[in-house]
């Protein structure tokens, strides 16, 4: 058998440069570099459209200007997220702040301050139900709505920006760069608060979510290729997993995606779908069989600073994209 040698990692001042002499080290710095290595193939690949997953508490970590980064350079073509992160991304861009706190900290103190927790991030509750009430007015204002939550957050991106023109969001850059947003569990967030605040108030409001689940199946169906990147897991994972079952049974056999990347802290052995392998998905027809696929077992707040800054300070440029 002929083995190839580990190549010690040097340091150097460009990231692009560590996170590619990463990928032939070991572990999970192997892992990360190999990530870097299989995102750049899909942005190098015309065919491929690109679907990122997002879960756990990114924007009040820290991560929103990363996401907005792969939304200008179109590193990504498609969104699912959680509701809380569009939540938080909305009361960003609206000036209200999250804030370095602690995890070793009195809670019920908190809670008597109208402090509200985030591990160590701190925020304050009455400024959060402000801005839930700035979304349910808002809801108001394009009653009757009948639509996909994609709609809905389109239609949030665009009031952001009449409304604030000078401040900065995901929900913002991506209706302005024609990049759909999914919400599939939109009553699971404070976004779900507004909504029923809203139709509480008498206004006629109805997210459809399985016309969600249909416009990205659609999305899915009509691109060659897709590849896929899931920061964490969760509803956003299996919301995009799925699409190949769905096209499958109607008909649009495509084989599972052809390039995925996950990072999680969740591990396969408890059985859940954040830690599923991408192995164990090719069961299911979600992933290709000979797909380039990289599991990170990382925290995400570590590995898309190092990820996007590669990708963005590398020069790599999206082909056939706007």
């Amino acid at each position: 058998m002929e083995l190839t040698p580990t190549t010690p990692v040097k340091p150097t001042e460009r990231i692009s440069d560590l996170l590619d002499a990463m990928s032939r080290t070991g572990f999970q710095g192997r892992k990360l570099g190999e990530a870097y290595k299989i995102w750049r193939e899909m942005i190098a690949d015309p065919d491929c459209t690109i679907l990122l997953g997002v879960s756990g508490a990114m924007v009040p970590a820290g991560m929103q200007e990363c996401l907005i980064a792969l939304a200008e350079e179109h590193y990504i073509d498609g969104i699912v997220s959680t509701g809380a992160n569009i939540f938080h991304d909305i009361c960003e861009h609206l000036g209200v702040r999250h804030y370095r706190g602690h995890h070793h900290v009195d809670d019920a103190a908190l809670f008597e301050k109208g402090i509200d927790r985030i591990y160590d991030v701190f925020a304050y509750e009455e400024q959060f139900r402000s801005v839930d009430q700035q979304v349910a007015d808002f809801i108001e204002t394009i009653a009757p709505f009948r639509g996909s939550s994609r709609e809905l957050i389109r239609r949030l991106g665009e009031w952001l920006i009449e409304t604030c023109p000078e401040g900065r969001s995901l929900t913002a850059t991506c209706a302005s760069e024609g990049i759909p947003i999914f919400v599939p569990a939109i009553a699971d967030s404070s976004i779900g608060i507004s909504l029923v605040m809203a139709r509480r108030a008498g206004t006629d409001v109805e997210v459809d979510q399985i016309g969600d689940t249909d416009e990205i199946t659609v999305i899915v169906e009509k691109s060659k290729k897709t590849g896929v990147i899931y920061i964490g897991g969760g509803v956003p994972k299996n919301f995009i997993q799925q699409t190949q079952v769905i096209a499958s049974i109607h008909d649009s056999d495509l084989e599972g995606h052809a390039y995925a990347i996950q990072f999680t802290t969740d591990a396969p052995h408890w059985g859940g779908l954040s830690g599923c392998t991408f192995e164990e998905a090719i069961s299911w027809g979600k992933e290709t069989v000979t797909c380039p696929r990289v599991q990170c077992f990382c925290d995400a707040t570590i590995a898309i600073p190092l990820m996007t800054s590669a990708l963005v300070t590398s020069g790599i440029r999206r082909v056939g994209r706007s």
